[in-house]
């Protein structure tokens, strides 16, 4: 029998990866008059300033409860995706935010939907990071369309206040043409990690919402769907209110599964994964069925033979009173430009393995136990160990049920890791590199196309914890989204099914 065709999902993959025999040939040269403009702008709206409830201490509005909402809501988008630095670059300025994004391009818009609040009008709001503002652009009712649209979600029956991110696909693609759509997926999950521990600071609990109408939110939001596409919502319940203290649902909705594709010129298969993944209107059956998060396995999925088995238990993290070190350490992060070479000592390894994959460890900090992602079932990870003290260089397997590290290479892989981030030096001198995978045959198969944007948007929100614990530890971080894809698995070791989302390389900066 002929062999089933690849559905779009596993096209697009194999069809991005990078190789080292044809990379420099695919590679072009920027038209930097052409660089996109990482902000919309909105000539029409009423502006609510945030700026004076983030330069404010929490002190000075103990009596007042109005300004208190506000500044929650301010620090909330501020520690988000707010700017936190203006560098200089080639005769104008790069505006650095609090989540990163590949090539500072910052793909995502955040939008703010209101119900109607005493102090919010309902209506559409975008919030404007370069003035710490929130643009209510539209001022109609539109909570009911928002709950049509993602299905009668039930995080949205008692929440006041929702969050849409969008991506603007140019502003990627501009530099990383078709594979751009990973490093979307892979900023948005960066962004989804902040709101959830930001979230935490300010007393909101996100509820992350995969499944919507694509084309139903796009219309609410007024975005043309040709330059910009909505990829995740999220309720904001106020743990303040009582009525809000919701449990958690299924956050991941199927797709179809498309394998009728045409031939897709280069340069056009971005928009068209990305509308092939779109759920359409008027979808019934599974999507329709009141399903709880799945249940996650007992075990983890690789326990190789005679490999040898190193407990990863620790003390974890501090984050200071009220989380306050969380905050700081979310407004300073930067990702690090070069390492110098040095060990990590197996603690510290095993502190940011503890705060990535550990999150019941931080109740006690008042840190969300059990935050909201797609589906971690699907995520792997592996770590490429070429200096870290006490710990043995080779490639790890890391166990998170089981909270263990297991052997399955046992070499030092820095010239080899140097080639494989396209010979990036943070390649070569990291003391350990994180490598987030998932079978993706088997992840189409359960959840149709759209767990493309599942996969990269979980492994991006696992990256940015891993930023923040690093930072918060005095240690160099910095993810890649570049690599030769075949060539990790064949010189790690890493199973041939497993295809690899993202790269964390991790060391002491110099």
């Amino acid at each position: 029998m002929p062999e089933l065709r690849q559905s779009i999902a596993q096209h697009y993959h194999e069809r991005t990866k990078y190789d080292p025999q044809t990379i420099a040939s695919k590679s072009k040269r920027l038209d930097w008059a052409k660089q996109p403009v990482p902000f919309k702008e909105y000539k029409i709206g009423s502006n609510f300033d945030l700026k004076p409830y983030i330069e404010e201490k929490l002190e000075d509005f103990t009596n007042n409860p109005e300004a208190q909402w506000w500044q929650r809501l301010s620090r909330l988008l501020f520690c988000s995706y707010g700017l936190t630095a203006k560098m200089p670059s080639m005769g104008s300025a790069v505006y650095l935010r609090a989540a990163p994004s590949a090539g500072g391009l910052y793909p995502a818009e955040v939008y703010l939907v209101s119900r109607g609040t005493q102090l919010l009008p309902s209506g559409l709001y975008n919030y404007q990071c370069r003035t710490h503002s929130l643009m209510h652009y539209w001022e109609s009712d539109v909570w009911q369309a928002l709950q049509k649209a993602c299905f009668w979600h039930p995080a949205l029956e008692n929440t006041q206040l929702a969050i849409i991110v969008t991506a603007v696909f140019y502003r990627s693609a501009w530099r990383y043409e078709d594979r751009a759509y990973r490093r979307i997926f892979l900023d948005t999950g960066h962004l989804l990690g902040n709101i959830e521990l930001a979230s935490a600071v300010c007393d909101y609990r996100p509820h992350l919402i995969g499944g919507f109408v694509d084309e139903a939110v796009n219309e609410l939001l007024y975005i043309d769907r040709q330059q910009e596409g909505a990829i995740a919502v999220v309720a904001l319940a106020d743990l303040f209110d009582i009525k809000q203290n919701l449990p958690t649902w299924r956050t991941a909705l199927p797709s179809a599964t498309e394998t009728n594709y045409p031939e897709i010129p280069d340069g056009e298969l971005l928009k068209y994964f990305h509308q092939a993944t779109e759920i359409q209107a008027g979808t019934t059956g599974k999507l329709n069925l009141p399903e709880v998060k799945q249940e996650k396995s007992l075990e983890d999925k690789y326990n190789f033979p005679f490999c040898q088995k190193i407990s990863t238990a620790t003390t974890p993290i501090s984050w200071g009173e009220k989380l306050e070190d969380l905050e700081i350490t979310i407004l300073k992060r930067r990702s690090t430009r070069a390492y110098n070479g040095d060990y990590l000592t197996f603690d510290e390894l095993k502190a940011l393995l503890d705060f990535t994959y550990q999150p019941q460890h931080y109740i006690d900090q008042n840190l969300d136990i059990a935050p909201d992602y797609f589906d971690l079932n699907l995520i792997e990870t592996f770590i490429a160990v070429s200096g870290v003290e006490g710990l043995e260089a080779g490639c790890y397997y890391y166990a998170p049920k089981a909270q263990e590290l297991r052997q399955i290479r046992f070499k030092n892989f820095r010239r080899e890791l140097h080639f494989l981030c396209l010979g990036q030096d943070l390649g070569r001198d990291a003391a350990a590199i994180l490598f987030h995978t998932a079978d993706l045959k088997a992840a189409v198969a359960q959840y149709g196309d759209r767990v493309y944007r599942y996969l990269h948007m979980d492994a991006g929100h696992l990256g940015q914890k891993l930023n923040l614990a690093a930072i918060r530890l005095g240690l160099g971080v910095s993810g890649i989204g570049g690599f030769f894809d075949d060539q990790v698995n064949e010189v790690l070791g890493i199973p041939a099914d497993e295809a690899v989302l993202y790269v964390t390389t991790l060391g002491k900066p110099r």
